[in-house]
């Protein structure tokens, strides 16, 4: 829900409508056009008279290209997905020294004492909430034995993630191998788990992947090896992952709703668009540290989706249809789970 403080400085307690521009500057990914259609819709709910300057970019130097436009065209805030955090910061000091603030959406932006704010999913919250699916997953079993694949180790969230499980984990599982997954990419889990399962004579008792691609390369590895079949938690809410839910290859995955943070970020903006104090419950006094100052962060809590839950949560929100889920091979496990 927008704030009713936005509601007033946008002039929906007197009717007029003030005109602001807010640039939305995200990377040329498959989703892109679905966040800036959210977005775009909780703009101009509020203030119809209000222009969101969107853009895609494959290119750093695109990217900055596209800020400099927006700076110089009025844009009263910056919201922006890096395409990569480390080469932003310029963006940040460029828009800092024109009074425009900006928002890293998604991803941070990396050493800059000048970023205003962070809006993203909570990586902590996500490692506790993965670390305690797979232990429930795992029952009553005495020190399971678990195999860690996390996501690349120059990704920013990694360590969060990976401290978050550890703090749940200690003590109550034995590791057969903790990996650092080289670009998070599906061939090099494949080729950590294989490792893996060979120093332990192809017996394992859970797989706590950072991603669900990783989680794709475990399965790759351990299908036709392994028995009996070990749960495994993943985040992402990939398709691929919840038809593997379904058919019981994967125990769990994070569900991250892109309507959730698009709707946080669009608030956030039109707070400092016009001016408005940024409530207190926005933040809740979290922050996230970029390397070079504490970024007050409006952080959202991931979803747990098991397959007992995937109708009323991926589907509910039209993250994925029943249509795009059950597809012909994947029509009887569908209907064994309650997808219709």
């Amino acid at each position: 829900m927008l704030s009713a403080s936005i509601l007033v400085a946008c002039g929906g307690g007197s009717g007029v409508t003030l005109g602001k521009k807010i640039a939305l500057l995200l990377p040329d990914t498959a989703n892109a056009l679905e966040i800036r259609s959210i977005f775009e819709a909780n703009v101009t709910q509020v203030c119809s008279n209000c222009q969101v300057l969107y853009n895609t970019a494959k290119t750093d130097a695109e990217q900055q290209a596209q800020a400099t436009t927006a700076i110089s065209g009025g844009a009263s805030v910056i919201v922006i997905t890096p395409l990569h955090g480390a080469t932003a910061a310029a963006i940040v000091t460029q828009a800092k020294a024109a009074n425009v603030p900006v928002i890293a959406y998604d991803r941070m932006i990396l050493n800059t004492p000048d970023l205003s704010y962070f809006v993203s999913f909570d990586t902590e919250a996500a490692g506790a909430l993965e670390a305690n699916a797979l232990l429930t997953a795992m029952g009553t079993k005495v020190t399971p034995t678990i195999v860690e694949l996390d996501g690349d180790a120059t990704d920013p969230n990694n360590k969060a993630f990976k401290d978050a499980a550890a703090s749940i984990l200690k003590g109550k599982v034995k590791f057969g191998g903790q990996f650092d997954t080289p670009g998070g990419k599906l061939d090099a889990a494949k080729t950590e788990m294989e490792t893996a399962l060979a120093g332990l004579s192809y017996k394992v008792d859970g797989i706590l992947a950072a991603s669900d691609v990783i989680a794709g390369g475990a399965v790759a590895a351990m299908k036709g090896k392994v028995r009996p079949w070990p749960p495994i938690a993943g985040q992402g809410a990939a398709l691929a992952a919840i038809q593997r839910i379904i058919v019981g290859d994967q125990y769990m995955t994070l569900y991250m709703s892109t309507k959730a943070e698009a709707q946080a970020a669009a608030q956030l903006a039109y707070d400092l668009a016009f001016g408005v104090s940024v409530p207190p419950s926005m933040t809740n006094g979290k922050t996230v540290n970029n390397g070079s100052v504490d970024v007050q962060a409006a952080l959202l809590t991931p979803v747990v989706v098991t397959k007992v839950n995937i109708e009323s949560t991926v589907v509910a929100d039209g993250f994925w249809t029943s249509d795009d889920i059950c597809t012909s091979q994947y029509a009887s496990a569908c209907a064994s789970v309650g997808i219709s």
